[in-house]
């Protein structure tokens, strides 16, 4: 059986003390979708129980966004973009390295060990974005050039469809699995043993932060039966 490397990217919308003077007025935007996903966090604590290691963002992704390359645009927000190289370099290392390396470190060591990883990041989306309606309850992300990765993302869709056949599960929706991503840079330092996939929730199941008790079950059973099989 694979090691579940349970994450969540982007937990909470939360700014350390010392940078909350670069958020003045940014309460709304901290409480949006660009802030944090909502819901997220509640179905990552369902799971938790299932991994073999788990760990979360505990900082706002407007801080710095651990789901991006070094050298991506949105890297840092308009709230961070300005600070000077130093500042920068030391949200890169108490933020950024600190939580990157800390998975990559158990990945490694996994691996090291002759175990293979599936990497599930916990993630939710937005229903609607710039006028487009998202049509899609629950969509996986991942590398369909990838042989093992694409087996363990069709079992797992088809174990969701199995538990319930009422939800709108769509591969690579709605964004790209091969776009810039931590999943995308693992696939690259681990080339071998190692499956990385996103799992992206509508946020229309979610309310007050709380994500639908169905869906957190139904995911959990789905991950759970993926997991006996892989």
């Amino acid at each position: 059986m694979m090691k579940l490397v349970l994450t969540c990217e982007h937990a909470f919308n939360t700014i350390p003390g010392e940078y909350l003077k670069y958020f003045s007025g940014a309460a709304a935007v901290l409480n949006s979708h660009r802030g944090y996903d909502p819901g997220a966090y509640d179905l990552f604590k369902k799971l938790s129980d299932l991994s073999d290691f788990a760990i979360y963002q505990k900082s706002g992704r407007l801080l710095v966004e651990v789901n991006r390359s070094l050298d991506h645009p949105q890297l840092y927000s308009e709230y961070t973009a300005g600070l000077n190289k130093v500042e920068k370099e030391l949200l890169l290392s108490n933020y950024y390295f600190l939580y990157r390396n800390t998975i990559e470190d158990k990945i490694d060591e996994f691996i090291e060990e002759k175990e293979k990883v599936f990497h599930l990041s916990i993630h939710t989306f937005t229903p609607e974005l710039e006028g487009e309606i998202r049509n899609a309850d629950i969509g996986i992300l991942f590398d369909p050039e990838r042989a093992e990765e694409k087996q363990v993302t069709e079992n797992l869709k088809e174990k969701l469809e199995e538990e319930n056949s009422q939800y709108v599960i769509r591969y690579n929706y709605p964004y790209l699995g091969t776009s810039d991503g931590f999943t995308t840079w693992l696939r690259q330092k681990f080339p071998e043993h190692y499956c990385g996939i996103e799992l992206e929730i509508n946020q229309k199941f979610v309310e007050e932060n709380k994500m639908d008790e169905k869906i957190k079950q139904l995911v959990f059973t789905s991950v759970e039966e993926c997991l006996k099989k892989s």
